[in-house]
Formats: C-alpha cells, structure tokens, sequence
C-alpha cells in the first residue's frame, strides 16, 4: 500500500482476532485495515476537523477501498470514525480554495468524491457504516452507500449545501435513491437538521443504538452473520439489489434473474452451500466471530 503523508492504516474491529497492521501512525487522518477473519475497517480520523474530509482524505479512501477490495480475505467493511462526530462533511477552507479555480479544475475535484461514492456503493463486500454526532452533507452520502447503517441516538442529519449557495449534487442520485425524491426535494431545499429517529423513518439508518458498547455488540452481531454466508452469494445479492432496483418488472429481468440463480446454483459455492446444509456440516467459508 502506498504512503500518504500523516496517514495510516490500522485495524480496530473490537474482537479478539489477529490484526494485520499495514501503518502505524495514529494521528493519520485516516485509518484503514484488515484482520485475520476478513472484517476491514476503516476510521476517519480527523477528529480536530470533526472529520470534515477535503481532496486528501478523498484519495486516501478510494486508495484504500481499491486495496481493500483486492485483498483475498476480504469479507467486510466496517466505516467509523473517531472523535465526538461522524464527519462534518466537506472542509468549508478546501470549498473556499476551490471557489478561486477554474471550471475544469472544479470538475475534476468534483469527479474525485463521485468516484468515492461509487466505489463505495459498489463495495463487493457487504459494509456496515456507524454514525455518532453529526452527519452533515457528504457525509450523508456516504451513509447512503453503505449496505448496513447505525447510528447512536443522539446522531443529528443534515443535506447543509444550499445554506452555502452549494448543492448536494455528487451525493444526490444515493440520497434520492435511499429517501425518495419526495422527502429529498424537503431536506435538501431546508436545509434542516434532523434527528435519528427521522433518519430512520427515512430508511438511512437500520437501527439506533443507545451506548458505545450497545453498538459494537451489534457489529459484532452482524459481522458475525456476514462471515458465515457464501462471500460470493453476498457480492451476487448487491448486485441483484441494483439490478432490480433500476429495471421495471419485464421479461429482460426475469430472464435476467433466471439466469443469476441458474448460474450461481452450479457454481463452487451454491454446490458447497448445499452440500453443507443435506450434511448438517458448516460450510467451508464459515468463520466463528464469537
């Protein structure tokens, strides 16, 4: 993995399995590794900054999501951060000096985080996002990506941009896509604040938890299931979700999805899968998490 400067990768899932440590600053603004059962995780880590990312943290994290994403044990991703807060969104200073350069420029940047955003919602491996204290514009964005969103219960939302004379336009089509255009058009037109409760009748968060621990058990939880499914029915299903999620009900995608399970049901894994269940045995890619 190549360096950046006052960056580190650094794994911190909370279980007792070996961790594979790639750097070892921890004062890097991003931390990123992965242990030994395949669970990744990767903290923001500007706390001074509430975690406001600008063009630097934007390549670090697709680096690391392309390297992360090659690994051959990859079976999760866990997204935190560090600090009071998920992430104020953008560095209002890096806006600033971009406000000063030309169009072009300003595309290319704007490109960078619709990259990341893709990468992410593209993961192959199923990603679990946890979120305290505020999550505010891109920040939002990157919750929408993720497959399994937490947050504590005092976590505060916001689509802030137009209050800037900005508008969440990289994140738009996940936020659209997560909330619907309808409930979109209010939060992004007002620009308000709102709280877990809201973000969780507006599908983007799963569940709320009360404490630290109460979270970090239910990571537990669910990497736990994750690591005891077929790692390539799982890259197979987000792939379906999308599918089906961009298509209307007609004979392409019922053929389509024929095919899917036809193919996936000869494949090394589906023939393990069954013979595993019929000899009440785990199967091979089964790890215990406990």
């Amino acid at each position: 993995m190549s360096q950046h400067p006052n960056r580190s990768n650094c794994l911190n899932h909370s279980n007792s399995f070996k961790v594979e440590n790639l750097h070892t600053e921890p004062d890097a603004d991003v931390l990123c590794s992965i242990n030994e059962t395949g669970v990744a995780t990767i903290t923001l880590n500007r706390v001074n900054k509430h975690n406001a990312f600008d063009a630097t943290i934007i390549r670090t994290l697709l680096e690391d999501l392309s390297q992360l994403k090659a690994h051959p044990t990859l079976r999760a991703l866990i997204l935190k951060a560090n600090g009071k807060h998920f992430s104020a969104g953008a560095d209002l200073q890096w806006m600033k000096s971009m406000a000063d350069k030309p169009l072009d420029v300003n595309q290319a940047d704007a490109l960078q985080l619709a990259e990341l955003l893709h990468e992410l919602d593209n993961f192959p491996a199923p990603s679990i996002v946890y979120v305290q204290g505020s999550a505010f514009g891109g920040a939002l964005g990157l919750i929408c990506c993720c497959d399994i969103a937490i947050a504590d219960k005092t976590a505060q939302f916001c689509l802030s941009e137009v209050k800037l004379g900005l508008i969440p336009a990289t994140i738009g089509p996940y936020v659209c896509r997560t909330i619907g255009q309808r409930q979109a058009r209010r939060y992004m037109l007002t620009a308000e604040r709102f709280n877990v409760e809201t973000a969780h009748q507006l599908n983007v968060i799963h569940e709320i938890t009360s404490t630290q621990k109460e979270a970090s058990e239910l990571v537990t939880t669910l990497t736990s299931h994750i690591l005891g499914n077929s790692p390539n029915a799982m890259v197979q299903v987000k792939k379906l979700c999308q599918l089906c999620d961009s298509h209307s009900i007609d004979e392409e995608l019922i053929n389509t999805t024929s095919e899917l399970i036809a193919e996936i049901r000869i494949s090394p894994e589906g023939q393990e899968g069954l013979k595993a269940f019929f000899a009440k045995r785990p199967p091979a890619w089964s790890i215990d998490n406990e």
